[in-house]
């Protein structure tokens, strides 16, 4: 996100698509091989019209290094201990029909140690890794054409099972080191640490809730004192929810996506003592799960042969 808080970059890669009803139905076929369903999602967001790319493409396309992964026109890989990726993709045909192009490049630089990684459930099939929960980016476009530097997060997931296998949903949360309201009034400088959240529903109903503060070091701090809390649902009546300090709520400042499964926010809200402006995604599996949703994804996605 940028530092006045007007434009933020999401990018995403995605080996073994969790969210392809193509992967869904090669699975049902058991010809689900994960590196025929790869992509390098890329959302732009600013104060017009967002911008989403995700073209699925196959097996050929991909190759996988040590310090790089390609996925078509699109490259993450590591230089001189940064996360430089270069993407050229292409804009999916909803919710405009003029297909745009999305290129540049974004370096990742970290401010922070690795911390461990988590297993989300009881089994150990499903891991998250919060690789740098605080960091810096540059971000330079040529299409559009467009330049900030910001705050910046990288983390993965990884997982033996699909998705909807192993949770019916899970919200996850970070808070924004710089506090800011998406409109460009910065109300505070950059924090040492920063406070992320993940709250998962497994399949057999029990819950998980990791509440941390990690600081530059690699350290953190588990932040004992949290609530769940609604702040409202989507347009397409998904409800989010958010862990929060006790006795306060958050408060919903702007949807940047909303689908009929998943939702991303940024919501104004206090947690570990720290009030300030959180980047929230809302996932449910139920929904992912519905026949008719699987119907709708592909107008939001590509497909190469």
């Amino acid at each position: 996100m940028s530092d006045d808080g007007r434009h933020a970059v999401t990018i995403i890669a995605l080996l073994g698509s969790v969210f392809s009803p193509y992967y869904v139905a090669a699975r049902g076929r058991d010809a689900g091989e994960p590196l025929d369903h790869c992509a390098m999602n890329v959302a732009l967001y600013g104060p017009g019209r967002s911008q989403w790319a995700l073209t699925e493409r196959r097996k050929h396309t991909i190759e996988r290094g040590p310090d790089a992964l390609v996925i078509g026109p699109s490259v993450m890989e590591w230089r001189d201990g940064d996360l430089l990726v270069s993407f050229d993709e292409t804009t999916s045909h909803f919710p405009s029909l003029l297909q745009n192009r999305l290129r540049g490049q974004v370096r990742l630089m970290l401010r922070s140690a690795p911390p461990a990684p988590i297993h989300l459930d009881a089994a150990g099939r499903h891991t998250w890794a919060p690789i740098a929960p605080i960091a810096r980016a540059e971000v330079t476009l040529s299409h559009p054409q467009l330049r900030f530097s910001g705050s910046a997060y990288l983390d993965s997931n990884a997982g033996e099972e699909p998705l909807e296998a192993g949770f019916t949903g899970w919200n996850w949360a970070r808070a924004a080191p710089g506090t800011h309201d998406g409109s460009g009034r910065t109300r505070s400088t950059e924090r040492a640490e920063v406070s992320v959240s993940y709250g998962v529903t497994r399949r057999d109903g029990s819950h998980m809730l990791v509440a941390r503060a990690f600081d530059t070091q690699g350290e953190s701090r588990e932040i004992s004192a949290r609530s769940t809390r609604p702040f409202g649902r989507t347009g397409w009546g998904l409800s989010r929810t958010l862990a929060v300090d006790p006795g306060t709520a958050p408060r919903l400042v702007r949807t940047l996506e909303d689908t009929p499964f998943y939702a991303r926010s940024l919501a104004e809200a206090s947690l570990g003592g720290q009030q300030g402006i959180v980047v929230h995604e809302q996932l449910s599996l139920e929904r992912f799960a519905q026949p008719w949703v699987r119907l709708l994804i592909p107008f939001r996605m590509r497909r190469t042969r």
